[in-house]
């Protein structure tokens, strides 16, 4: 009887581990405001947390190790002035940043590693946004440095819902041939729903010069998470483990009205 009992408590702790949407993790970057026009309002809201942005499952993000913007091709240490806050029930960072001057400006984080159980890996994703302000929109195909990147091939704003979005993903300033692409929007809301958990987080590769192309079908802010293996590995008890880098970016589009 008691082997009957155990049988069933792990056939259904089974069911239950494998009923779970199998969503992708995403650093998140996502600003108030991605177009900032001459007679709008020039504060925007930067919020920077760790998700499943397709279901709303949130995940701590401990104090990012940098967080900064690059204006015209000058860099701006902003990780001192982030502040603390909740998103969807987790430690996230936040900041009330003023636009003072047309350009392009590209936020970006570096967070600090995270411990993945589930995939026995820790986690960085260099996650970034870009903002174009006042009519200037020179440089948003700026490569800015980062470990792993993806550097837009088309204009990360002013994008309609249907519109492609082509990017070159990059791991030490190389392209990566045949990398894989992870996207999903951010459902904010919860309102939208996935026909089946195959369709919650979207998986492309790129070509052999590490190019890749994606056309959003819905209006709202959409996540992309190029995935590699770093060539080092960090200690998680005492043992080696292996760090998935992603090469993040959020991209808003908008609905043809």
């Amino acid at each position: 009887m008691k082997k009957r009992i155990l049988f069933v408590a792990f056939s259904i702790l089974l069911s239950l581990v494998f009923s779970i949407p199998a969503g992708a993790h995403f650093g998140m970057l996502i600003p108030s405001d991605s177009m900032v026009m001459q007679n709008e309002n020039r504060n925007v809201k930067l919020n920077l947390s760790f998700s499943h942005p397709f279901e709303n499952v949130g995940m701590e993000l401990v104090k990012p190790r940098l967080f900064e913007v690059i204006i015209n091709g000058k860099k701006q240490n902003l990780t001192a002035v982030i502040k603390k806050t909740s998103i969807i029930g987790h430690t996230a960072w936040t900041l009330d940043y003023r636009i003072k001057r047309p350009g392009i400006y590209i936020f970006h984080m570096e967070p600090e590693p995270y411990w993945e159980p589930t995939e026995n890996c820790f986690i960085i994703h260099y996650t970034k946004t870009v903002i174009t302000a006042f009519g200037d929109d020179e440089g948003w195909d700026r490569e800015i440095g980062l470990k792993t990147e993806i550097v837009p091939l088309a204009k990360p704003f002013g994008l309609y819902a249907g519109n492609v979005f082509q990017g070159i993903v990059k791991l030490n300033q190389k392209p990566v041939s045949f990398a894989e692409v992870e996207v999903e929007y951010y459902n904010k809301d919860g309102r939208s729903k996935a026909p089946t958990d195959y369709m919650v987080t979207q998986t492309i590769k790129a070509d052999q010069n590490g190019v890749f192309t994606y056309a959003a079908p819905k209006e709202g802010w959409w996540g992309f998470a190029a995935l590699n293996t770093a060539g080092y590995k960090l200690k998680k008890d005492g043992q080696d483990k292996d760090v998935e880098l992603g090469g993040v970016i959020w991209i808003r589009f908008h609905q043809w009205k």
